[in-house]
């Protein structure tokens, strides 16, 4: 299994519990399914269908949120308030005023929460007890918000903040783009976007395709800089970069499958994959710190 998408943390060094005692501190917020007028639910599950709360490998360790969210469009509830709102005004004899139409949605809103759909979704969170890391696979940082809430319910002591670097992402690519030149162990590939630092907010996006360094400087001398740039690192993985440093896109590349094929069964697969990632994920996530400038420390 590997992740697709990095948001990526530092973890205080030494301030992780043993994986027993993690354990026991996300058991007590296990996921429960949500009540019926409840719009969403969230708690741990295990990783895997064969583990505890907390899938631990050689100091590598794995957590499961697992989220629960009705699905009650606003469409849906503005037309039962409509017709709900008509029905009042042909009783009382005149329009609901704004009062009275927000008490009529939150009614509608608790009536049709027991007939909605539920959707569920697992976001996987990696915990490196070795180099210090805590990475979440999320697309946005409200899907990573929810990890880091309960994770801070679930511990005494919260053991994560976040990852500071000398240089701006955005001014590191656009730099790079520049010269033509990728940091050491790191090539350019052909996606990216820029975007105008004004309020205009104009963006030029490239897809498949190289930019030209004539191009790249026409572009910032209109005041646009890098946002988003596909790399690939060490000719192993390849992702994304965007100015927030988040990774997205993340891919194996050939080279790593090769050889990791011989396991037995679904468990050894799981296993291998997963020492494959976190071994693979954890230089990458060094090199790219050092093309940065290094690790800055928070004032």
């Amino acid at each position: 299994m590997w992740f697709k998408n990095l948001r990526i943390y530092r973890l205080e060094p030494g301030s992780l519990p043993s994986p027993d005692a993690l354990d026991a501190a996300l058991e007590k917020h296990r996921f429960q399914p949500g009540a019926a007028h409840e719009m969403q639910s969230i708690g741990w599950i295990p990783p895997r269908e064969d583990s505890g709360m907390v899938y631990a490998l050689d100091g590598q360790l794995l957590i499961t949120l697992h989220t629960e969210t009705k699905l009650l469009p606003a469409t849906v509830v503005n037309q039962f308030t409509q017709v709900k709102a008509r029905e009042i005004e042909e009783q009382q004899g005149f329009k609901p005023g704004r009062r009275q139409i927000k008490e009529i949605k939150e009614q509608v809103t608790d009536a049709l929460l027991p007939k909605a759909f539920s959707q569920y979704r697992d976001t996987h969170v990696w915990l490196d007890s070795r180099n210090n890391w805590l990475v979440i696979d999320a697309t946005s940082s409200a899907k990573s918000d929810e990890v880091l809430g309960l994770l801070a319910k679930s511990l005494e002591v919260f053991p994560a903040s976040p990852l500071y670097v000398e240089q701006s992402p955005a001014a590191a690519m656009t730099r790079w783009l520049l010269d033509d030149e990728a940091p050491a162990n790191f090539t350019i590939d052909q996606d990216t976007d820029l975007q105008s630092t004004s309020d205009s907010g104009a963006k030029v996006r490239y897809v498949r395709q190289s930019v030209d360094v004539a191009d790249v400087r026409k572009h910032v001398q209109s005041g646009k800089q890098v946002t988003r740039l596909a790399l690939t690192w060490a000719d192993r993985v390849s992702f994304v970069l965007t100015e927030g440093l988040e990774i997205k896109r993340v891919t194996p590349l050939d080279i790593l499958k090769e050889g990791n094929d011989q396991v037995q069964n679904d468990a050894e697969q799981f296993d291998s994959d997963f020492t494959l990632m976190t071994g693979e994920i954890s230089r990458l996530l060094a090199d790219l710190v050092s093309a940065l400038g290094g690790e800055r420390q928070p004032s």
